[in-house]
């Protein structure tokens, strides 16, 4: 990791070894600053008061190693970050001096949140903060369960997946209750426009038929005398009278006059006049169908024009024709499918509701139980570690039990009797509970734990969930505050157990955890300008011996001082090698 201008350090590289690496250095000299880093690395707020004072901007660059870190490189894939020749991505975060914050990963500029993303697959960073949210019981539940593993967490996700559905049909039914009458009055509605409609049975463009039928039985006298006249001139008069000859009597005369004669001009017309008779012929044969067909029934008249009169009673409510009137109806139907708000529905609703809170209760059992029997084992894990942490006698108690519900609470079960508050993550709540000595009380850890005490806590909550911590790195800033002397050693040696299996970033002030370092970094302040300058180097063994006399008397220069700095890494050593770090 690379910085450049955050607090009181001007730039500086941290080389951080793949098992323990402890960060020391005076007070003030900005060891925190390495913590704040990774902070940034990991999405965290930006606050331009952190930027170095006279310098333009903070600058924190990263380089991850993601190979078998399948959820952090689908992060890198998601966003088309590309990663280096070996694999590792670079992440960089820029803080400028007016507070404006920008992010970057494999070379791609990123929205803030996909480095949080990123972090949250490698990187989790512990500190007085999470003791203070190790305090809270939906984070103690959220222990209990990492450190169950699937005997929970898939009783879990069938709680959720029968609770999301519970609650839906419980809200459906409750919004179809309490909109019952508004429904009933819609679907009334509905109902009787549909059994008007229903009731006269419209057809498509019925109505417009009617029109023009009702226009030629209104006219029909009228109509009968113009196609008589026409069929009069065509056949002419009835009785053959000659003086009222017919278009085609004329027109039969004048072709039978030019076949009667031998000029071939003449005879070539006849061919036409014999086309012009079949026409007329035509005519008058759909003349004397329509004559036929043509009504005149004053009967029939009344009951076009009452069909009128029923269908324009339909288009008056519900559309501008009987077309409009089919589709309204077609939309009604389906409009009261929906709005059903009928008793048999309710019924149905309220009968699915029981069987999903039946099945949701048993789902419930099941996380319970599983939950009591992992308290019981992460219980007696804990304690085994806090009696190598000089807490011999302190004993921790892991505590499940349902959450009553409040009353009126709708999402709430019964069980055994009792209602219990159903949340998204069961009914139960789980208390950490520590007992201080035999015979002692056993008291809720925000109430019987000292601070250092509850670093303690917290330090063997994670030795013992490593290894179901999927996170391959773990910062810890100044997690053994309120720890000391024969404790102190050995939260140095479970941060060096840890380191077997995870990388462990460590910024201490306790000589006795630093002797464990794999590398050991120190951050040196300075001053130049009137602006304290820090800088970040690694130290080598020899360089070592003084750091720890340092941070154990105040003095590097003591021999006794350097005695036992040196005493302190030969322990370390030994402790290391049996367990298999220097990695």
């Amino acid at each position: 990791m690379r910085i450049q201008g955050l607090g009181v350090i001007d730039e500086a590289t941290l080389q951080l070894h793949p098992g323990l690496t402890v960060v020391t250095g005076e007070t003030g000299a900005g060891k925190t600053m390495v913590v704040t880093g990774l902070h940034l690395l990991s999405g965290g707020r930006a606050e331009s008061s952190r930027v170095r004072a006279g310098a333009e901007r903070t600058v924190v660059e990263g380089r991850f190693r993601v190979e078998g870190t399948d959820g952090a490189a689908k992060v890198a894939a998601d966003v088309g970050a590309d990663p280096d020749e070996d694999g590792s991505l670079i992440a960089v975060r820029t803080v400028n001096a007016d507070g404006r914050s920008r992010a970057h990963l494999g070379g791609r500029s990123v929205p803030i949140g996909v480095l949080g993303q990123l972090a949250e697959q490698a990187l989790a960073v512990h500190g007085q903060n999470d003791q203070l949210r190790l305090l809270r019981s939906g984070e103690q539940r959220v222990v209990l369960d990492r450190f169950a593993g699937e005997p929970v967490l898939t009783p879990l996700a069938d709680y959720r997946r029968v609770r999301a559905e519970w609650l839906g049909v419980a809200q459906e039914l409750r919004e179809r209750t309490e909109q019952a009458r508004e429904l009933a009055r819609e679907a009334g509605i509905l109902r009787h426009g549909l059994a008007e409609i229903e009731a006269l049975d419209p057809q498509p463009g019925e109505d417009e038929e009617l029109v023009e039928e009702a226009r030629r039985l209104a006219d029909a006298d009228q109509l009968r005398g113009a196609a008589l006249g026409a069929q009069l001139a065509l056949t002419g008069a009835a009785d053959g009278d000659p003086d009222q000859p017919g278009a085609l009597g004329m027109l039969g005369e004048a072709r039978r006059r030019l076949t009667g004669t031998d000029d071939t001009q003449l005879r070539d017309l006849e061919p036409r006049l014999a086309e012009a008779i079949a026409v007329l012929v035509d005519v008058g044969a759909e003349l004397g169908g329509y004559l036929d067909r043509l009504d005149a029934d004053p009967a029939r008249l009344e009951r076009v024009l009452s069909r009128q009169a029923e269908l324009k009673a339909l288009t008056r409510k519900y559309a501008a024709d009987v077309d409009g009137v089919l589709a309204w109806a077609a939309q009604a139907t389906e409009r009261l499918s929906l709005v059903d708000g009928s008793d048999e529905l309710l019924d149905s609703l309220a009968r699915r509701r029981d069987a999903l809170e039946i099945e949701l209760a048993e789902h419930a059992e099941r996380v319970g139980a599983a939950r009591a029997v992992a308290a019981v084992e992460l219980g007696e894990a804990v304690s085994a570690e806090l009696a190598g942490l000089a807490m011999a006698s302190a004993r921790i108690e892991v505590g499940v039990a349902r959450r009553p519900a409040v009353p009126a609470e709708e999402a709430a079960l019964t069980l055994d009797g009792q209602r219990v508050h159903a949340g998204p993550d069961g009914v139960d709540d789980v208390e950490l509970r520590l007992i201080a000595h035999e015979g002692a009380p056993a008291l809720p850890v925000q109430k019987g734990a000292s601070g250092g005490e509850l670093s303690r806590v917290m330090l063997a909550l994670e030795v013992v969930l490593a290894d179901s911590d999927p996170v391959p790195t773990m910062v810890f800033d100044e997690v053994d505050a309120g720890v000391g002397g024969r404790a102190a050693v050995e939260v140095g040696r479970r941060l060096a157990r840890l380191a077997v299996s995870h990388q462990v970033v460590v910024v201490t002030h306790l000589p006795q955890v630093a002797a464990y370092a794999d590398r050991h970094l120190v951050v040196h302040k300075g001053s130049g300008s009137g602006i304290t300058s820090s800088s970040v180097r690694t130290v080598s063994e020899e360089d070592r011996v003084v750091e720890l006399a340092r941070m154990l008397a105040g003095m590097d220069s003591t021999e006794t001082g350097r005695a036992h700095a040196e005493e302190l890494l030969s322990v370390a050593s030994r402790d290391r090698a049996s367990f298999g770090t220097g990695r």
